[in-house]
């Protein structure tokens, strides 16, 4: 076989980029680990292979796989967290290079992102590869048709491994953006008031936590310094795809929307209503940014409302 998209689905869930990888697999994967089947229709697969392995243990299944794709040319996991810890384990089963970090993979190379994606680094190798695909930068078009679906049973050798103490849920201040289900972006318009630049994100940030979401930024804010780089939204930032992106103060640049993928609904707060964030949204209010991200504040008395 050409090319096997490999994806750790647990609990009937799978990775966040799972059907992207299963995309350039041409349909094909091997879903490892808890509710496979759960994780079929939920993905746009021809033919699948599901292995029901219980908890990831990413040690004891790398082995246990390893011979199963020795003819397989490509096996491709998504870059999600499961599949970055995966994928390195898996190639030195395989003995075989990995391709980490990956926005575009041909049939003999790939083309890597670097510095935070500011650089793409074309890198090709002659034989057998494992490659990791960035999540959110190829896309993945819906399944025509019931895929063929093959329970396989898998002999997981008892072997030393990483074990899981406890799973704890992600801290959304801290989480990767690229993960995070509920974004509020920061734009240069939410400077504009009492408020300066980094006031504006610190009760951004708290509105922020109150409501479970994340912090995103556009470049503008993050040149600034009042954001760190890794909270970039964009084409040369992180490439994004939530359920929920508020964007307070955002005027829409190529750039930045361009790292937005495909999220569920957007709600653009500026005062600009015909700017290209509030053309794209679901919702447009027409008002200032700083202003009602204040008036949220104190609706949801967060510590620095009463400052606001």
């Amino acid at each position: 076989m050409n090319s096997l998209a490999l994806l750790v689905i647990r609990r009937g869930v799978p990775p966040l980029g799972g059907d992207e990888a299963v995309a350039e697999a041409d349909g094909h994967a091997l879903l490892v680990g808890s509710g496979c089947a759960e994780a079929v229709g939920q993905l746009p697969l021809r033919r699948a292979w599901c292995v029901e392995a219980g908890d990831f243990a990413a040690g004891a299944w790398a082995s246990a796989l390893a011979p199963l794709l020795r003819d397989v040319r490509r096996v491709v996991l998504p870059a999600s967290a499961d599949g970055r810890d995966f994928a390195p384990r898996l190639a030195a089963e395989l003995d075989r290079p990995l391709l980490a970090g990956a926005v575009r993979i041909g049939e003999s190379c790939a083309d890597l992102a670097r510095w935070d994606g500011r650089l793409s680094v074309t890198v090709e190798t002659s034989g057998p590869f494992v490659a990791t695909l960035v999540p959110g930068v190829r896309g993945s078009a819906p399944a025509e048709g019931t895929p063929e679906v093959t329970h396989v049973d898998l002999d997981v050798p008892d072997s030393p491994d990483a074990r899981v103490l406890e799973v704890l849920d992600p801290d959304p201040a801290t989480a990767d953006l690229a993960e995070a289900p509920r974004i509020l972006g920061a734009g240069a318009g939410l400077a504009r008031g009492a408020l300066t630049g980094p006031e504006s994100l610190a009760l951004l940030g708290e509105v922020a936590s109150a409501l479970g979401a994340s912090v995103g930024a556009t470049r503008v804010v993050t040149d600034a310094g009042w954001a760190p780089y890794e909270r970039q939204i964009g084409t040369t930032g992180v490439v994004v795809d939530p359920d929920l992106y508020v964007a307070f103060g955002v005027s829409g640049a190529t750039q930045h929307t361009g790292g937005l993928g495909n999220p569920r609904h957007v709600v653009s707060v500026n005062t600009d209503g015909s700017s290209p964030m509030t053309a794209m949204a679901d919702l447009g209010l027409v008002t200032d940014a700083q202003e009602l991200l204040r008036e949220l504040a104190r609706r949801l008395d967060t510590p620095g409302s009463k400052d606001a």
